[in-house]
């Protein structure tokens, strides 16, 4: 049986709950991915161009730096990471490039969740390939706030992980 992990970032605490429910019904302990300097609701404010977010999503190649003790132990031990975010720009934010590159994922399964109001996982996938080389990346999916963990406990099955 594989070992599962639900990594996730949330900005506002809306991926948190979903992330939360996620777990229960995967199976999967959970870990939080924690920003350096959290964000502020004027950092997420999409509308400003020059608001942190914007800034962010503007470079791909930037790179956000998470909290110094923010560190999965035993990450060799996980056959299949769920890796949770927000929707921002129609792909994952760049933290999530961040957390991934920081660990040696070679024959892991990664595959992504997502929680946004209406927006779709875009590009997200082709988007975080190069973070994760020689591991299978799975199609990510997104889902509402208020999903149930049936319905991620049905999607998790699909996957035949």
């Amino acid at each position: 049986m594989s070992k599962k992990l639900v990594a996730f970032f949330s900005a506002s605490g809306t991926t948190k709950k979903v992330a939360e429910k996620f777990a229960n019904a995967a199976g999967a302990d959970i870990f939080e991915i924690v920003p350096e300097t959290m964000y502020t609701s004027a950092d997420l404010n999409w509308q400003d161009a020059k608001s942190r977010s914007s800034v962010e999503m503007k470079d791909k190649s930037f790179r956000p730096a998470i909290a110094a003790n923010c560190k999965v132990d035993g990450m060799d031990d996980y056959d299949c990471i769920f890796v949770g975010f927000p929707i921002w720009w129609y792909v994952a934010p760049t933290i999530i490039n961040t957390f991934l590159e920081q660990y040696d994922l070679t024959g892991k399964k990664i595959a992504l969740f997502a929680t946004s109001g209406s927006s779709g996982m875009g590009n997200t996938n082709a988007n975080l390939e190069a973070s994760c080389p020689d591991s299978k990346l799975i199609e990510g999916k997104r889902f509402p706030s208020d999903a149930s963990e049936d319905d991620f406990a049905k999607w998790v099955e699909s996957l035949d992980i």
